[in-house]
């Protein structure tokens, strides 16, 4: 079990993807687009290594990032190895039991992992270097330096027989990523506050048909944001749409009517009744 932990827009959801070979952690410029842990299973001839993307590590301000952060601290308190992620160009990062405000160190060993190489120029790396030995650079994006952490963490991992199929890329089901996919088209179309206010729920999903049916909910805070989502006409809505079935076709190899709607949920980000229901974990903030 390897977590990637670290601050929001570290890249860990990139770097999880990349360690897997193709995209199951959506991806955005816009911080805290992680929620929940998404795991993601890598299996080669002698070792398979169960990845968590984690929530990005912060001082929670309401109800679904204190569920964020919970998240993340379950993961870090399961893993047997931790990949501690920071984004180079912010500079040196503070040890892991600041980033993450922990009591204690964690029981797993800590590789740190200074992301973004791509973005450094060659002093700047150096710098980075000289304060942080032992410390891995990389670029998740490119892949640099990618098979070197690979390597670090097959070596601190223990012995023990495959817990999951070879060819299982994930614990989680078509339904999570599914919504997942239509929550990240809107990150990528919409603006400001509208992301943050999202969530969205698979009502239906009927399987055994040509095309495979989903109906689909995008959850909003006010009634404002719905207007901003169904836009003028509906145009909006139909963008979110097109995108996000062309994004769930290619993940289910087959063709897919996506019946999109909005509704608003007054207030859910700050009710944990509503985050259950969405299916955010609602827990005790554990710091391990």
């Amino acid at each position: 079990m390897v977590t990637v932990a670290g601050k929001p827009n570290a890249g860990k959801s990139t770097l999880l993807n990349r360690m897997i070979g193709q995209k199951l952690a959506i991806t955005s410029q816009k911080p805290q687009s992680t929620r929940d842990r998404v795991v993601g299973i890598m299996t080669t001839a002698d070792t398979q290594i169960i990845i968590f993307d984690t929530p990005g590590l912060l001082e929670p301000k309401y109800a679904l990032q204190e569920s964020m952060r919970s998240t993340s601290l379950r993961a870090l308190s399961d893993a047997d190895v931790i990949v501690y992620l920071s984004d180079g160009t912010n500079g040196s990062p503070p040890p892991l039991t600041d980033a993450a405000g922990l009591d204690r160190a964690p029981k797993a060993p800590v590789i740190t992992v200074i992301n973004k190489s791509d973005a450094l120029n060659p002093s700047r790396r150096a710098e980075l270097e000289e304060a942080n030995p032992g410390a891995i650079i990389i670029s998740a994006m490119t892949g640099d330096s990618v098979d070197e952490l690979m390597k670090r963490i097959s070596a601190l991992l223990p012995e023990g027989p495959f817990l999951y199929p070879d060819d299982d890329v994930s614990t989680q089901s078509v339904r999570f990523f599914v919504a997942e996919m239509v929550r990240e088209t809107v990150l990528e179309q919409l603006h400001d506050e509208v992301p943050y206010s999202v969530a969205v729920g698979i009502e239906e999903f009927r399987e055994g048909r040509s095309p495979l049916y989903i109906r689909a909910v995008i959850y909003v805070e006010r009634d404002s944001q719905k207007r901003i989502i169904i836009g003028s006409g509906g145009a909006r809505i139909r963008e979110v749409g097109q995108a996000s079935r062309k994004k769930i076709e290619g993940f289910v190899n087959e063709s897919v009517y996506l019946d999109l709607w909005v509704k608003v949920a007054p207030n859910w980000r700050r009710s944990t009744s509503a985050l259950e229901r969405f299916g955010y974990h609602v827990g005790k903030d554990e710091r391990a």
